[in-house]
């Protein structure tokens, strides 16, 4: 059965970094783009990157360019967000889900095919 766990929420100071792990069982990475969104209370859900399966596409949100980076350790078989920089702005629950894309990913709801719980980050000092 297809799980997707994240983990590695939790409270941190604005200039602070986290790292999110959405840990998959149940597929092969290789052939799902993973994309994490995050939602804040009162707004609505956005993409915030996404990874193809085969790893040669990655995709940033204009608001998180240059300072989230999104990697997979195929071992674990584990996608990570690298959050750096963090701005109380981030603050929400994060949700990674997966998708066919082995060549491509999007981080467009309608396309995932498998879903998360979610892991909150809440950014304040």
């Amino acid at each position: 059965q297809l799980q997707l766990v994240e983990s590695g929420g939790g409270l941190v100071q604005p200039g602070g970094s986290l790292r999110l792990s959405c840990a998959a069982s149940g597929i092969t990475l290789d052939y799902y783009a993973i994309s994490w969104f995050r939602q804040a209370p009162g707004k609505e859900r956005e993409g915030v990157s996404c990874r193809s399966g085969s790893g040669r596409v990655t995709h940033y949100a204009d608001s998180v360019q240059g300072r989230f980076a999104i990697s997979r350790d195929n071992a674990k078989n584990t996608v990570y967000l690298q959050m750096d920089s963090l701005k109380p702005e981030d603050t929400a629950v994060y949700y990674c889900a997966a998708g066919p894309g082995r060549s491509f990913c999007s981080t467009a709801a309608y396309g995932m095919n498998y879903w998360g719980k979610g892991t909150l980050v809440t950014v304040s000092s």
